[in-house]
């Protein structure tokens, strides 16, 4: 029997000592009651409690929390009524406000949000609502951190999930959209069509002005080319006569080596002068006495013709024939 109630008492007291010590793990938080008072807040690790005097009154998490609130309804200041649900980021930062501040915290922060929220849109018309989602979220977050502060809340964002305008209002947006992107299909084809009619010209006008260049140049390269001819001419015409008169030089040097009489030069002589005759000279003029080569160049004072080239040509060609004959 002794042994029973010893066995009795060790688990009493066991189960005595285990309930006054708690382990508080890492971000978290416990609110202790002595005798119904706040007592004090246990931080992560090992806490003992008297027995049947304190008590856990409420466990605390410090993670930061998400709530999505369902739609709420709400109206602009053109009024257009809309659903709009919102998500709140928070983080319990005092867990003795948390726990004494208010009844139900998740239930007072959707109802703040929920007022906040129609006074920030009833300031905003439609277009401004669905563009202006960025001002909103922090309106309602500076709001709503203030407003939560005595309840050891710190509200952290604040995001607007959903905006959902009336039916008749999305048709009408999607018509707005509709009508707006045709008409920039419309600028984007009238800009196409310009740039390339610009193109266009500008490739005609470039066309032309490289046909004018490569005109110009190849004029340019004909003067030239007819330029060069001329002088070409001109330089084989002077090494011609410079070539003729070298070989009468030589023919009459000839002459003059081969030591011809007088009576074989006369009748050479004379015999050029029919063969002269019989071209096309209009006007020849014959010295009375015709004594040796000299008097024969002498003689030919006037020729016109045509050619002078043939005269010169038969005049060397009689010298040449006297001088083989020597």
């Amino acid at each position: 029997m002794s042994i029973i109630l010893f066995i009795i008492v060790i688990a009493l007291l066991a189960m005595i000592i285990s309930s006054t010590v708690r382990i508080v793990p890492q971000a978290h938080a416990y609110v202790v009651e002595r005798l119904g008072a706040y007592q004090g807040t246990w931080s992560v690790g090992l806490h003992v409690k008297v027995p049947f005097i304190d008590r856990v009154a409420r466990k605390v998490n410090l993670k930061e929390q998400v709530v999505d609130f369902p739609p709420q309804p709400v109206i602009t200041k053109d009024n257009v009524t809309m659903q709009i649900d919102t998500v709140v980021y928070f983080q319990i930062t005092d867990p003795k406000l948390y726990s004494y501040g208010v009844e139900n915290p998740i239930m007072a922060i959707e109802n703040l949000t929920a007022t906040t929220l129609r006074n920030v849109i009833g300031d905003l018309e439609l277009d401004e609502t669905l563009t202006s989602r960025e001002t909103i979220n922090t309106q309602m977050r500076a709001t709503l951190d203030v407003a939560t502060d005595p309840w050891g809340i710190k509200v952290n964002r604040v995001e607007l999930k959903n905006i959902i305008p009336p039916a008749a209002i999305q048709d009408a947006m999607e018509k707005q959209m509709k009508a707006e992107r045709e008409r920039r299909e419309a600028i984007l084809i009238a800009e196409g069509e310009k740039k390339s009619a610009i193109l266009r010209a500008e490739g005609q006008k470039e066309s032309m002005v490289l046909q004018a260049e490569g005109d110009k140049e190849a004029a340019i390269l004909r003067a030239e080319a007819k330029k060069e001819a001329t002088i070409r001419e001109a330089e084989g015409q002077a090494e011609a006569i410079r070539a003729i008169q070298k070989a009468n030089a030589q023919g009459i040097e000839s002459i003059k080596a081969a030591k011809a009489d007088d009576a074989v030069i006369q009748l050479k002589s004379l015999e050029a002068f029919a063969k002269a005759a019989d071209g096309k000279a209009t006007k020849i003029i014959i010295p009375s006495e015709i004594q040796g080569m000299a008097g024969l160049v002498k003689s030919i004072t006037e020729v016109v013709k045509d050619d002078e080239k043939n005269i010169a040509d038969l005049i060397e060609e009689q010298v040449q024939d006297t001088v083989k004959e020597q």
